[in-house]
Order: C-alpha cells, then sequence, then structure tokens
C-alpha cells in the first residue's frame, strides 16, 4: 500500500514488486528509519500491555521491526498489497532473533482477513494517501478493533483524513473519543513532520 511519496497517486502494487521491492526496502530502512523509530515509539507507548497491533501498508515490515524490539509483549501483524512487500517484510522480521515471529500477509484494508475485535491497535504509515476508497476501509477497520481500541495515521498533511471522519460520522463509527490530529516530527530532512491521527472505537 505504500506509493511514491506525493499526492495523486492511488494503490498500484506493481510499483513495488520485483526490483522496486528491494528498493524501497533500502529506503525504509536506511533513510527512513529515523522516522519508523519515532513512530514505533509512540506505538510502543500507545499500545496496551500484552495488546494487538496491526499495521495497514506494512511495506517492508520495517515499523514492525522497531515495534517489537520496544515491546516484545505485542502481538505484531501487517498487510500490503504487494506480494513482493509481503515477501520482503516476512525476510526482515524472520532475520531478526530479537523479534517475535509477526503475521504479515497480503491483504486489502477494505476486507481484513481477520475476525471482529482482533487488534487494540491498528496503525498505517504514509499509506492512507494511496488508498483507493478511504471512506470503504473504516468500517472494516473499526470491525477489527476492540471496544476503545485506536487507529493511528501518521501521514501527509494532504492525506484524506476528512474522508476517513466523513465516513465515520456516516457509520456512527470511532465514536469513542472525537478525533486527534497534531503534527509529530518525522526526523526526515526532506520531510521534516507528518500528521498524527487518531480515531477511536467506542
Amino acid at each position: 500500500m505504500r506509493m511514491p511519496l506525493h499526492a495523486g497517486h492511488r494503490n498500484l502494487p506493481g510499483m513495488f514488486s520485483g526490483r522496486r521491492s528491494r528498493f524501497y526496502d533500502f529506503a525504509a530502512r536506511r533513510l527512513l528509519r529515523p522516522f519508523y523509530r519515532r513512530l514505533a515509539d509512540d506505538v510502543a507507548a500507545t499500545a496496551p500491555q500484552g495488546g494487538a497491533v496491526l499495521d495497514v501498508g506494512t511495506g517492508p515490515g520495517v515499523l514492525l521491526v522497531e515495534v517489537a524490539k520496544r515491546r516484545p509483549d505485542l502481538a505484531l501483524a501487517g498487510i500490503d498489497l504487494s506480494a513482493d512487500m509481503v515477501a520482503v517484510a516476512g525476510r526482515n522480521l524472520g532475520t531478526r532473533a530479537d523479534v517475535q515471529v509477526a503475521d504479515v500477509r497480503v491483504a486489502d484494508v477494505a476486507d481484513l482477513p481477520f475476525p471482529d475485535g482482533s487488534f487494540d491497535l491498528v496503525v498505517s504509515s504514509l499509506s492512507v494517501h494511496h488508498w483507493d476508497d478511504p471512506g470503504a476501509a473504516v468500517p472494516e477497520l473499526a470491525r477489527v478493533l476492540r471496544p476503545g481500541g485506536r487507529f493511528v495515521v501518521y501521514d501527509f498533511r494532504f492525506a484524506p483524513f476528512d474522508e476517513l471522519a466523513a465516513a465515520a460520522r456516516a457509520g456512527s463509527l470511532f465514536t469513542g473519543q472525537p478525533p486527534q490530529r497534531s503534527l509529530i516530527r518525522t526526523g526526515v530532512l526532506l520531510h521534516p513532520r507528518c500528521v498524527r491521527y487518531v480515531m477511536t472505537a467506542r
């Protein structure tokens, strides 16, 4: 679910197959590592003890690796539209002795392959602005969250936050708290800040 970092693109998983998947893996592990470490600190501080976390648009799984190092008590899962990205994520997670086994699979956020109430926290980083239909994903995200669970988006200012909020209002979903929007530092020179957007399930 990850794409070149500018507006206007939608889900094209083929963009992250073959050689492109290897390039994005390198970029995520090296160039974007400070960003993922900051996000992992936030996830580690947000997730409840012994909780379950889903990373939507996990790409090469770098965020999951960083979260696992900080919170070995968490059950981790990730999805991505690109089979090659999922394979890379599996390798990155499987080659680290300090990372527990994570469930990473090919899936679409609008059709999540998990039972109701599977997760305490769902996160997505630099992915939502490429979703074909953000509104269609909202009921699925609400379905897989436990009561009081949170959906946390880390994305650019132009991401479709208003579409997420409108879909939640239309379906009377994520009514646990009003949506919260704040800016966080990324640690990446070209994009020094991104939006942290939080929706809470009832």
